[in-house]
């Protein structure tokens, strides 16, 4: 659903249409979408139309990379640990 909605907004049945889900298991998961913040709708007589909030979407992003680049920190240094405390040829 947000990678359709990344190309435009788009109505509920339009967003279900391709899924292999209920109309109401899409609505669900619209829901979800919309209290995170991710996505907005606008009822227009009985046609809900979904967007995505770009903004929303660049912190999730932005968080997102913090995370990694928290995670590539430790790697580095678990890395450089074990190369410090490793046995060197020869040696048991």
């Amino acid at each position: 659903m947000v990678e359709r909605l990344s190309l435009g907004p788009a109505s509920v049945s339009e967003l279900a249409k391709p899924l292999p889900m209920t109309l109401s298991a899409v609505v669900q998961h619209l829901k979800v979408l919309e209290e995170a913040g991710l996505v907005t709708s606008q009822k227009v007589g009985r046609v809900r139309t979904c967007t995505l909030d770009i903004g929303a979407m660049t912190q999730v992003e932005r968080w997102v990379a913090e995370r990694k680049r928290f995670w590539e920190q430790q790697y580095d240094q678990l890395e450089a640990y074990l190369a410090r405390t490793a046995p060197q040829e020869g040696e048991q």
